[in-house]
């Protein structure tokens, strides 16, 4: 592997709630990241096909995913973590919501840790400590931490930008704080939402389903440059080059930095 990667994704986390949270830690991710709040998520705005286009590349039309129920790809797409395995990489997942497992294949994630958001308080809390007790112990390659509260305590419990829901995104993003303060130096992140909400829900094509903000943070990239706009597709192109791997024919995003790779 050239470099190692964080992803995080904060379900549900509107660009206005990342804003409006209170997080101090928002305020740096801003100037330490390039970044776009205009990111586009898929349709429909709904967890497992958007976080399916998030490591595959591709519109739910493609991979097939349209609800939170996993379908197996009529023609299969390779996603990052199968990449990353092939390039002979370890990938672990920690994870609140069990559904969110389906976005790599089996044998591909080497260390995973799941708890019920609904099991315990805090549990994104409780996943951000197992998650850096692995980086301590084993240095995975690629660490995908799921952040799951925002949206099913915050926003489907009580209502997305409610007082409850702007806690657990200021409280999330304390997760990362803590993951970026202590392996900031060694591993590249990306930070991001599968989709927005409004009222108690989401799932529509309405700009606050549909807008994300994407943040890519490490070398690689420019601190404190806004981009007009990004999408979920891109991802996983930019976390290829990052980490030196080879993107997936089919995948359709662009790299930010495939002027470079």
């Amino acid at each position: 592997m050239k470099k190692k990667l964080v992803i995080v994704s904060i379900d549900g986390m509107r660009p206005d709630g990342f804003l409006k949270c209170g997080s101090p830690f928002a305020d740096e991710i801003m100037k330490k990241a390039t970044y776009s709040l205009n990111g586009r998520t898929v349709f429909p705005s709904v967890t497992l096909p958007c976080h399916m286009s998030i490591f595959h590349s591709v519109p739910p039309e493609r991979h097939g995913v349209t609800t939170n129920t996993y379908t197996p790809m009529v023609r299969p797409v390779n996603g990052l973590f199968e990449q990353v395995g092939y390039a002979g990489g370890v990938s672990a997942i920690f994870y609140g919501w069990d559904n969110i497992r389906d976005v790599a294949r089996p044998g591909y994630v080497k260390y995973g840790e799941f708890i019920n958001c609904f099991m315990k308080d805090h549990t994104d809390g409780i996943l951000t400590d197992r998650c850096l007790k692995r980086m301590r112990e084993d240095r995975p390659d690629l660490v995908f931490l799921y952040l799951v509260e925002t949206d099913d305590k915050g926003g489907h419990d009580v209502g997305w930008m409610s007082e409850t829901y702007l806690e657990y995104v200021k409280y999330a993003l304390g997760c990362v704080e803590r993951v970026y303060r202590e392996f900031g130096d060694e591993y590249s992140f990306i930070i991001t939402a599968d989709h927005g909400g409004h009222d108690r829900g989401h799932g529509t094509d309405m700009p606050e389903d549909m807008t994300v903000p994407i943040f890519f943070m490490g070398e690689d990239f420019e601190e404190g440059k806004e981009l007009p706009e990004l999408s979920v597709l891109d991802i996983a192109p930019t976390a290829a080059d990052v980490m030196g791997v080879m993107k997936a024919p089919e995948w359709e995003g662009i790299s930010l930095l495939s002027e470079v790779s």
